[in-house]
């Protein structure tokens, strides 16, 4: 399954080249763009695991530095304090990780 499938490639466009500068990447202000926060539960997971590259039910702190790129691959890559800032949103339970149901969380509080 591609992002498109889910995403409008116009609203994934606008919203990947809104944070095209380094360090402007704020993930509640992308996930509104890019249409994500207006999905439902079962679409949100469907994007997770897209954003899962090495499919082990988590989206991992190397993962994440290229979630622009899991949307099209003309995204940037996100500096260390920008997936930092991005983990410490996500990660719930403080295990280093954003599991599926942290992912939908942190999309529904954007």
């Amino acid at each position: 399954m591609a992002m498109t499938d889910l995403l409008s490639a116009a609203d994934i466009k606008k919203a990947v080249g809104a944070f095209a500068a380094a360090e402007s990447f704020c993930h509640k202000k992308f996930f509104d763009m890019v249409g994500l926060k207006k999905k439902n539960q079962e679409d949100v997971k469907k994007v997770f695991h897209i954003l899962d590259k090495d499919r082990s039910g988590f989206i991992e702190e190397d993962e994440l530095k290229f979630i622009l790129k899991g949307f099209t691959p003309d995204g940037r890559d996100l500096s260390d304090k920008e997936t930092k800032t991005l983990l410490s949103a996500g990660d719930k339970d403080g295990d280093g990780k954003i599991g599926i149901d942290e992912f939908i969380i942190l999309v529904a509080e954007s």
